[in-house]
């Protein structure tokens, strides 16, 4: 009985990790320093290729040495010999070996347990042909939508049995967790960087700086998923406050066109621009440079924190505005 529920918990946290498995870390080994390496594996890219996960969730990718020897039973007892193509997700293992050229770990030691192997093997040859011929989003909706009461159920049924069967259990709730938070963090964004661009006195055109600046905002804004642009422009307290609310929209404008009609930025990625006028000065208008400092657009370019595990927020410091006062 509990060997079955333990096939059961493997099988779901194959699932739940196949998810997860795309965002972790791959870190980079030291070139010829020994290391030994205890975890579970959690893809296979091909037949001498895979990755393991360690206690702490960190990432290691094994590739097999030619001579690399792979057999059963303890790490340093001798036991049954296994072809490379044995090793399969979920399997729990130790390997051995030295960090390569490309930050890889080349294993010329792999020991697991034989009934571990086969059941990863049983359940892997079940789970891989169901994966095939569901889409990304069909397998997290069906992960979701029943796991976590069977989890519960199976860990009830078997507590007080194995601890590598608990352990599994626990493995495979943290996957569906780490999903249920990436949905709900969908919407929740994020400034990735802020940028100044500054403007003449009652021009709205970009200067060559102003669009080097937003060149940048551009090229990096193409490499992030779920991106989205706001622009809000303001101008100094020279002039009457209508005339200043234009011109801090027209800037805004400027700033806009340039994004979409340059660098092909879609217009869904540009939320809600706004001209604030004479509003919300950063330096003083009784001053010819906080004037100068006054007449701006600043562009915030922010990221989807579900989509973008692992974004940075930079501060805005003074090396992000770009003056055009002359």
């Amino acid at each position: 009985m509990l060997k079955k529920m333990s096939a059961v918990l493997m099988a779901l946290t194959i699932g739940a990790i196949s998810v997860i498995a795309q965002d972790a870390q791959i870190r980079n080994l030291v070139n010829g320093q020994k290391y030994e390496i205890k975890g579970t594996v959690v893809a296979t890219e091909d037949a001498n290729t895979f990755i393991v996960r360690d206690s702490v969730g960190v990432d290691t990718r094994v590739v097999l040495a030619p001579n690399a020897s792979i057999r059963a039973n303890s790490f340093w007892g001798s036991g049954d010999r296994y072809p490379a193509g044995s090793i399969v997700r979920g399997l729990n293992l130790e390997v051995e070996g030295r960090g390569d050229g490309t930050g890889n770990l080349a294993a010329t030691k792999v020991r697991f347990d034989k009934s571990n192997l086969q059941t990863a093997q049983s359940i892997d040859a079940r789970v891989a042909p169901a994966e095939a011929r569901l889409t990304a989003q069909e397998q997290n909706a069906e992960r979701i939508s029943g796991q976590i009461d069977e989890l519960m159920a199976i860990s009830n049924a078997a507590r007080g049995g194995a601890k590598a069967a608990q352990d599994t259990a626990d493995a495979a709730v943290a996957g569906v967790n780490a999903t249920n938070q990436r949905i709900s963090a969908l919407d929740e964004y994020v400034v990735q960087s802020a940028t100044t661009v500054n403007f003449r006195v009652n021009s709205a055109v970009l200067s060559p700086e102003a669009k080097a600046a937003l060149d940048e905002v551009a090229a990096t804004a193409m490499t992030l998923k779920g991106f989205e642009i706001e622009v809000t422009g303001f101008a100094s307290s020279e002039g009457s406050t209508a005339r200043n609310k234009t011109l801090s929209q027209r800037r805004a404008q400027a700033v806009i066109d340039y994004l979409v009609e340059t660098h092909n930025i879609p217009l869904r990625r540009i939320g809600q621009s706004y001209g604030f006028g004479e509003l919300q000065a950063v330096a003083d208008n009784s001053t010819r440079e906080g004037r100068e400092q006054n007449r701006r657009v600043e562009v915030k370019l922010m990221v989807s924190r579900g989509l973008n595990q692992n974004v940075e927020v930079r501060q805005v410091d003074s090396t992000d505005n770009v003056n055009d006062n002359n």
